[in-house]
């Protein structure tokens, strides 16, 4: 699949917001200093067939300033469904990510959940989303370390379509752990977070308006 941008950026001193327009959905963010990061209208096509869409990105700052949370919602961008591309489905495991396909590696739809507890591991991320990374360097955001990287694909037959990214203080995530039981679980709070994300998406397809109601995160933002 390939994707085309018409990028639109918002300062990174707006106002803090709850809410956010995002194609056909309204983004709701749970409690905390988030700022817009720009919405672009894009284009993802495969096998002959091309979708619009449109990328709606947030940030969550700390009482310090720094960047705690980075999402990017793509949805489509009107309810003019026509198919999901060819591909869409796609959803290979990899090596020390957790990856769970609900589509079961359907050609047309896709329910796609991805999570790297250690996204912030030597260049993890420059080899797997150097997309990403260089959006993040267009907009000089660097985030606190270390942090988690998360995925999640939703996709009809019929073309609805719903894609998050996120990179996430692994503080807002993780528990503090004391000895090595409680560490071997210390991931469990952040996939349970990926799974209240998917379970938003999901629902979020069904809603006239398209409500998507970003769940808080599993601990509270650290005080500086």
């Amino acid at each position: 699949m390939a994707v085309m941008m018409v990028a639109a950026c918002a300062p990174l001193t707006a106002p803090p917001q709850a809410e956010y327009p995002v194609g056909r959905a309204r983004l709701v963010l749970p409690p905390g200093a988030w700022q817009d990061l720009g919405a672009s209208d894009e284009t993802v096509s495969g096998s002959g067939s091309r979708m619009p869409v449109q990328t709606r990105a947030v940030g969550l700052r700390g009482e310090r300033g720094g960047w705690l949370a980075v999402l990017r919602v793509q949805t489509n961008r009107n309810g003019d469904l026509s198919g999901s591309p060819q591909g869409a489905g796609y959803c290979p495991s990899q090596r020390d990510v957790t990856v769970e396909d609900a589509a079961a590696g359907s050609p047309v739809r896709a329910d796609c959940l991805r999570l790297k507890n250690w996204g912030s591991s030597a260049q993890w991320l420059e080899k797997n989303r150097p997309d990403l990374v260089q959006w993040l360097g267009t907009r000089q955001i660097a985030l606190n370390q270390p942090y988690s990287y998360l995925s999640y694909r939703y996709a009809t037959e019929s073309g609805a379509w719903v894609e998050v990214d996120a990179l996430v203080d692994q503080r807002l995530l993780r528990p503090k752990t004391r000895n090595n039981e409680e560490f071997l679980v210390a991931g469990r709070p952040a996939l349970q977070w990926g799974h209240d994300m998917a379970q938003a998406v999901r629902l979020s397809v069904g809603m006239m308006d398209g409500y998507l109601a970003i769940p808080p995160f599993p601990f509270a933002a650290p005080s500086p």
